[in-house]
């Protein structure tokens, strides 16, 4: 049971661009409960940094350009050894909160939990398609974990056991389906980019792994496996939107790095003319 008045020695960080309508219900829930709140704003143009500050969070402004690289550099302005980390779009539910609070307390041999995640379009709860409950590792020992750091979808390193919470975190992941695609198109630019860096370093490598047949064949297979395989049909229509777009992200990806190598090819051949 959480005891008011008492806070818990647990540092929160909480990565932010433009999230002026969700973070104040993010820091709502967290508010009088952990003892340290830091919030690093990558530049937001709207009232971000103001909203969390009046909600006595400590506001760093950075820009982040590699996503890794910048999770680690905030997770290292914590001044406690356990870190949550969160993004605006997530809340905690008090089930969560006590169930974190009994293993901070129980001086677990663990250096970090997974924690199960809801994953809302909209109001609507994503149950199937695998994403429930999509674990993450959002609580750890900051001197025990990392980020591999990359542009994008970059992996978690952490020393020593890993622990699982039960209790569920809120993740309002998308706001409606024009959200979903602007997201979708931001990670597919990221990819595309990852992709060719790789081709300049290893054009083989880069190849085998981004040309159209590969793409096709990744299109049809994570739609399958997102809609029939993971039982995205059970969620109806919205299962079936969030296949498409599962599908949607190879073929995107793919497209984009085309482009970039193409124009970048074509500069090579006009600099020898």
């Amino acid at each position: 049971m959480i005891i008011k008045g008492r806070k818990l020695k647990l540092s929160v960080v909480i990565l932010t661009k433009n999230e002026s309508s969700r973070i104040h219900r993010c820091l709502d829930s967290i508010k009088g409960w952990a003892d340290e709140i830091i919030v690093i704003d990558d530049n937001s143009i709207d009232k971000t940094r103001q909203i969390a500050a009046e909600m006595g969070a400590r506001v760093i402004q950075k820009k982040m350009e590699v996503e890794g690289k910048h999770r680690n550099w905030a997770y290292a302005q914590a001044k406690h050894e356990w870190v949550l980390s969160l993004d605006a779009d997530e809340v905690l539910t008090p089930e969560l909160k006590e169930e974190i609070e009994r293993v901070l307390k129980s001086n677990t041999s663990y250096n970090g939990f997974t924690i199960p995640r809801k994953n809302f379009i909209g109001d609507y709860w994503l149950k199937w398609g695998g994403f429930y409950p999509s674990s993450q590792l959002k609580l750890f020992k900051k001197s025990k974990f990392r980020w591999e750091e990359v542009e994008v979808h970059p992996r978690a390193f952490l020393e020593g056991e890993c622990g699982h919470l039960t209790k569920d975190l809120l993740h309002y992941t998308y706001r409606n389906f024009s959200d979903f695609l602007a997201k979708l198109n931001n990670q597919t630019t990221l990819e595309a980019q990852k992709w060719f860096n790789v081709y300049k370093e290893n054009p083989r490598k880069a190849s085998y792994k981004m040309n159209l047949g590969h793409t096709l064949w990744r299109t049809i297979d994570r739609f399958i496996r997102t809609f029939l395989v993971k039982k995205g049909y059970r969620d109806g229509f919205i299962g079936f939107m969030v296949a498409i777009f599962a599908g949607f992200y190879q073929l995107l990806s793919y497209a984009k790095y085309w482009e970039i190598r193409r124009k970048s090819i074509r500069k090579n051949q006009d600099s020898f003319l």
